[in-house]
């Protein structure tokens, strides 16, 4: 076994173990969670890895099906071919089983699924590089090889199960808490995390909640983090301009409030807070913020008159050539 483990790399770069690996399927050692969260039915799947772009082969989900990692010496057809024997209404082990079984090269795999219901699979092959291993628990699975450690898939369980809050806040602790038992034995290098919802609306942009990567960066997480923490301000962003289509400024106003709180120095997301007061007549409390923004960047001036015709901006002609003398 040994042996074998310190001849995969010179087997693998000379070709001859294609019966067990092809060299288009990507060399991604990395650690991973599959997750549900159990009162809203969101499922996630988040991964970290010393390799360039590991979102694009690892992740995988559909909303009101499942979500899959995949990932060692990966098959990326385990994630649609999953997906699909999910839907059809296999369970996680079934559907894994099967592609299992069909697969030669099963004892360099590394794989997790987990369903709608909260079911879930995982498989480490026996051929995983060390240090390799899972931990299953109600809801959840995480799994890593090549690990520095043996230590990272229970510290990622620890901190899933004792972390308080939503589904990606959770999920980023158990791959920070990976982190810290050192995580991958190369390294670190780029990171990815997908939400999606239980019940499927049939509209994709709507069951995909969050699908965001860092391809490339020396800390990745980190960078991960701040990612989720943007997408949630420009959530805020979205509803707060559905409310203003809908004329709802105070709506609006409270919704662009909350996306400014998370990043106050972002300019855009002060403006439109800005053009909510306006709309709501509040030109006391308006008018210093667009000075504000229009003296660091002079398109915002030149954008807000263009507003009026799009009728986002409802000010009258004098009010506006106050706005436009800022």
């Amino acid at each position: 076994m040994k042996l074998i483990r310190i001849l995969l790399p010179f087997l693998i770069s000379h070709g001859l173990m294609a019966q067990f690996y092809k060299k288009s399927d990507p060399f991604v050692h990395t650690y991973s969670i599959v997750a549900m969260d159990s009162i809203t039915g969101d499922m996630a799947v988040a991964v970290q890895s010393h390799w360039f772009s590991v979102g694009s082969v690892v992740t995988y989900g559909k909303a009101g099906v499942g979500v899959v990692a995949t990932q060692s010496l990966v098959n990326p057809s385990y994630g649609p071919k999953g997906l699909a024997l999910m839907e059809q209404g296999l369970s996680p082990d079934q559907a894994l089983k099967s592609l299992l079984d069909n697969d030669p090269g099963e004892m360099y795999r590394q794989v997790a699924f987990l369903n709608h219901e909260g079911q879930v699979a995982t498989h480490t092959g026996s051929l995983c590089i060390d240090e390799a291993g899972h931990f299953q628990g109600p809801y959840f699975s995480v799994q890593a090889n090549m690990m520095l450690n043996p230590t990272v898939w229970d510290a990622m369980a620890r901190a899933f199960k004792s972390t308080k809050g939503n589904l990606s806040t959770r999920v980023m602790a158990a791959l920070k808490a990976a982190e810290f038992e050192k995580g991958d034995i190369r390294g670190k290098q780029s990171a990815a995390i997908l939400i999606v919802k239980g019940e499927a609306t049939g509209h994709i942009w709507e069951d995909v909640l969050m699908d965001l990567r860092v391809e490339d960066h020396n800390n990745p997480l980190q960078e991960l983090e701040r990612l989720i923490k943007m997408h949630t301000a420009y959530d805020f962003m979205n509803k707060g301009d559905l409310a203003m289509e809908e004329g709802n400024s105070i709506k609006a106003e409270n919704l662009y409030m909350q996306a400014q709180y998370l990043f106050p120095e972002n300019l855009e997301m002060t403006y439109w807070y800005a053009i909510n007061l306006l709309n709501n007549k509040d030109y006391n409390r308006a008018f210093p913020i667009l000075k504000s923004v229009f003296q660091k960047d002079k398109n915002w001036k030149t954008l807000t008159g263009r507003l009026v015709k799009s009728k986002l901006l409802l000010i009258g002609e004098n009010k506006l050539k106050e706005v436009m003398a800022l």
